[in-house]
């Protein structure tokens, strides 16, 4: 399996985006059989350049996100990124950790500070991380591994000193070695834009800044869960929503024609990639890449 890292550099020598999917571990038993029989195996044939697997808060998920990746890895022979968060563990844990994920074959981490399990504000484990750059220091000390992080566009929820202090917060990760960084949600490009001119620009920050992207399958689905993670739902796309109500169907339609719009825009400006929130389906997600000539 590839290091992500040089699937960017290779992707950006030919100069084509580089396309990735993410996963959440399932909480029941159906919701394993539709991820790994049916969403899987058919966003494979769009050949995306990697997968990445969440990690539940406190590592809540830890060993089904593993059975995930082994999954992506062995069955369908595609490049795992595994999410690694600080929350509740030590280093001596972490280390364990990284073994058992190298036993995958995998060799791609995601180091995020995480959520503590039932919300609240995060504490660090004694003898663990305080900070995620921490994390990617402790994952590059291993050796072998290719390190990303997460980068906010409209700045962490959690962070209280606004946007820039946080933008300044991910150059520290990209400083302790981090490879590439994945963005947030968002559905305003301009929040990208300025995030990626900050970043890029004033901070000097070089590695590859993804943006991630959202297929929206429900109105209700959506709006929960941006006040989870704190993305903003622009007034107009706001109000498209409250139209659209509890019409699924309709909010799937319209949620593929607004990411294929976002998407457009986002290549014509030199991204280096889009990484695509699954929300563990498959046709949104596939038919934007359609649209966009990417499948």
């Amino acid at each position: 399996m590839h290091f992500i890292r040089d699937i960017y550099a290779a992707k950006r020598a030919a100069r084509q985006p580089v396309v990735s999917f993410e996963f959440f571990p399932p909480k029941t038993g159906e919701g394993d059989r539709n991820l790994l029989e049916k969403h899987i195996p058919a966003l494979r044939a769009a050949r995306p350049d990697f997968c990445s697997v969440t990690y539940g808060a406190g590592g809540a998920t830890r060993d089904k996100t593993l059975k995930i990746v082994d999954c992506i890895q062995q069955r369908h022979r595609l490049t795992a990124l595994a999410h690694l968060t600080c929350v509740s563990h030590t280093r001596d844990e972490v280390r364990t950790l990284l073994g058992k994920i190298r036993a995958t074959g995998c060799r791609n981490i995601l180091a995020l500070r995480g959520d503590p399990p039932g919300g609240g504000e995060f504490q660090a484990t004694p003898g663990g991380f305080e900070f995620a750059a921490q994390l990617v220091e402790f994952i590059r000390a291993a050796g072998d591994f290719s390190a990303g992080v997460a980068g906010f566009p409209e700045g962490h929820v959690a962070c209280k000193d606004g946007k820039h202090a946080d933008w300044r917060h991910l150059k520290e990760k990209v400083d302790a070695g981090a490879d590439f960084v994945l963005t947030q949600l968002f559905f305003d490009n301009a929040d990208y834009f300025e995030f990626r001119d900050f970043v890029a620009g004033k901070l000097g920050v070089s590695v590859p800044l993804v943006p991630g992207v959202v297929p929206i399958l429900s109105a209700p689905g959506i709006i929960k869960f941006t006040q989870t993670c704190g993305a903003k739902i622009p007034p107009p796309l706001r109000a498209k929503l409250d139209a659209l109500g509890t019409d699924d169907e309709a909010a799937a339609e319209f949620g593929i024609e607004y990411a294929t719009r976002q998407c457009e825009e986002l290549l014509r400006a030199g991204v280096p990639g889009l990484h695509f929130y699954t929300l563990n389906k498959s046709r949104s997600t596939l038919q934007v890449l359609k649209n966009l000539g990417l499948a």
